[in-house]
């Protein structure tokens, strides 16, 4: 049984992530955990508030998380009534990222699901920057993050970008394979050529690939004289790939895709999910 966690702060784009996962994994079982946050400590005016109104802001923002996540249990019912998915609904005072962090853990979850712009609504976080925070911070667990008005549609490939300049371990790896089995979809993968020929380190960790590809239908594709986002960006809309898929290993791939000012457009303008994997060893 599969273990997926997706936080949500009542807004379109969170319920698309919520309605894309049903649609994913439909025929799998799962327990889906469903999580709002709410930190009241956001509203202290200098951080000084009186007891009493401390109170009532605690109590009205708990019973406002309660309610919203009823709402969604109940729409659910009739949304997703497949006896393989179990949802479970979660309300927590805290910030996104510790939350997220302590059920991880707690739960033992094996994917976040996220959309990717939320509601700006002064009771709401903005899912769009929060989505790239989610993906550096929380490093114990793969992020899904789904784009705004996206809706599930059969994947036939999934586009891996690399440099084959870092470490490949299966572990890393691992849930990638997972979904593209789940999926029946191949992987691509696109190097953006630099050199006139990979080096002996290159090939090492090309042949690494392999073999944590191994179970799977993957290509490599090799393009020139182009920016890696600009590369990705192009592969997707001409092969019309339904999803990217990279490691999010500190200092290299992550900077290049998702620096300022692509933290942007990964919240404004991405065009299919984006899953990110994590390095292990840091």
């Amino acid at each position: 049984m599969k273990k997926i966690l997706i936080p949500t702060d009542f807004s379109r784009n969170a319920w698309d992530a919520i309605a894309y996962t049903a649609d994913l994994f439909e025929g799998i079982a799962c327990e889906i955990y469903l999580l709002n946050v709410y930190d009241y400590s956001d509203y202290a005016t200098d951080n000084i508030m009186v007891p009493q109104l401390d109170d009532r802001l605690y109590d009205t923002l708990k019973s406002n998380s309660e309610k919203g996540l009823d709402q969604i249990m109940q729409r659910l019912s009739f949304r997703d009534p497949s006896e393989e998915h179990q949802y479970i609904s979660i309300s927590r005072q805290n910030n996104l990222v510790d939350a997220l962090k302590d059920l991880v853990e707690l739960k033992d979850i094996d994917l976040i699901v996220m959309g990717t712009k939320g509601d700006t609504d002064a009771l709401n976080k903005t899912f769009g920057s929060n989505t790239v925070l989610v993906m550096e911070k929380v490093r114990s667990c793969p992020v899904l993050a789904i784009p705004p008005e996206t809706v599930f549609l059969p994947i036939k490939e999934i586009v891996f970008p690399t440099s084959f300049k870092t470490h490949f371990k299966k572990r890393e790896l691992s849930y990638l394979v997972d979904i593209a089995k789940i999926l029946h979809a191949e992987i691509s993968v696109i190097h953006i050529l630099k050199e006139e020929e990979l080096d002996d380190e290159q090939l090492n960790y090309k042949s690494l690939l392999k073999d944590c590809f191994e179970g799977v239908t993957y290509h490599f594709h090799t393009l020139e004289n182009v920016h890696i986002h600009e590369a990705t960006d192009l592969f997707v809309q001409i092969r019309h790939a339904g999803m990217i898929a990279f490691i999010n290993k500190k200092h290299t791939l992550f900077s290049y895709l998702f620096s300022k000012p692509l933290v942007k457009e990964l919240g404004m303008h991405a065009k299919v999910p984006v899953l990110a994997l994590h390095d292990f060893r840091h």
